[in-house]
């Protein structure tokens, strides 16, 4: 059946493990590249505003309606709770999110 299309299995074997090489090579600088220091200080980084921006938002809104409507309970420490649980929940859906990235690029490095 070969013979009939004029490729031989030594060409496909020789052209598919070149092919291999190349794409071993791809997945290992892409391994190398995304694993440095810095971004991993980036990631922090980015984890840690997300969570600080909404919080000191929401203490901020609090202070000021604290400050315009006083009353018996305090919107400062309502809004700072608030602003600590949006900014958590918004952290780990970011983080949830880079996480199905990184296991479907490596299981689409190991196809």
């Amino acid at each position: 059946m070969n013979e009939k299309k004029g490729k031989s299995p030594i060409t496909k074997t020789a052209f598919s493990q070149k092919i291999g090489t190349k794409a071993a090579r791809k997945r290992q600088s892409q391994r190398h590249v995304s694993r440095t220091i810095w971004n991993g200080l980036g990631m922090m980084g980015l984890v840690g505003w997300s969570v600080a921006i909404p919080t000191l938002l929401g203490t901020a809104l609090g202070i000021w309606l604290d400050n315009r409507y006083p009353s018996e309970h305090s919107w400062t420490l309502a809004l700072l709770v608030a602003g600590l649980v949006i900014g958590c929940a918004n952290a780990w859906h970011w983080l949830a999110k880079e996480g199905r990235e990184i296991r479907e690029q490596e299981t689409d490095d190991d196809e």
